[in-house]
């Protein structure tokens, strides 16, 4: 088993590190270079919903940082495999919940799949877009909250956030 552990934890590193590598192409003027990042994103959720459905959650405890980490990802890029990404948070909601993973994360899987589910946001992570040089964030279901909020789970101001989306 300990063998399996160890090739699971390298098989999520490497996804997300393609992952990293090519999700510049996910809003690319090159209509290829999209749905090339949408196959792949496909393929990870994929692998991780089989993960998860062996698995769990694969938390750091049982596949390392770096690898809890990489499910995390591949679950927050997983846009258009809802089902995926709902399976995800709840596993992840009970990790958190038992002590085995952050909050920071679920955070931003919770926030991703509200907005992509057409809800607001709760913590403010995710960005729309950049209107006029200034990031735009998607609706937050409470704005005035938003900062004690992101608190509350480890993440920094939203003002300072969204700066690091502004073109500098």
């Amino acid at each position: 088993m300990a063998h399996d552990i160890a090739a699971l934890a390298e098989e999520l590193t490497a996804m997300a590190a393609v992952d990293q590598r090519t999700s510049v192409h996910a809003n690319s003027d090159d209509p290829a270079e999209q749905l090339a990042w949408r196959r792949l994103t496909a393929r990870h959720g994929d692998r991780l919903g089989e993960i998860m459905e062996e698995y769990g959650w694969p938390t750091a405890e049982l596949v390392g940082e770096d690898a809890a980490r990489a499910a995390w990802l591949i679950a927050q890029h997983a846009d258009r495999q809802l089902d995926i990404r709902r399976r995800a948070l709840k596993l992840l909601q009970a990790a958190v919940s038992a002590g085995s993973a952050g909050p920071r994360e679920l955070a931003f899987l919770r926030d991703r799949t509200l907005v992509n589910e057409g809800g607001k946001q709760i913590c403010g992570t995710q960005i729309a877009g950049v209107r006029d040089g200034a990031p735009v964030p998607w609706p937050c279901a409470e704005p005035e909250r938003v900062d004690e909020l992101r608190a509350e789970v480890g993440i920094e101001p939203f003002d300072e956030y969204v700066a690091k989306f502004s073109p500098s």
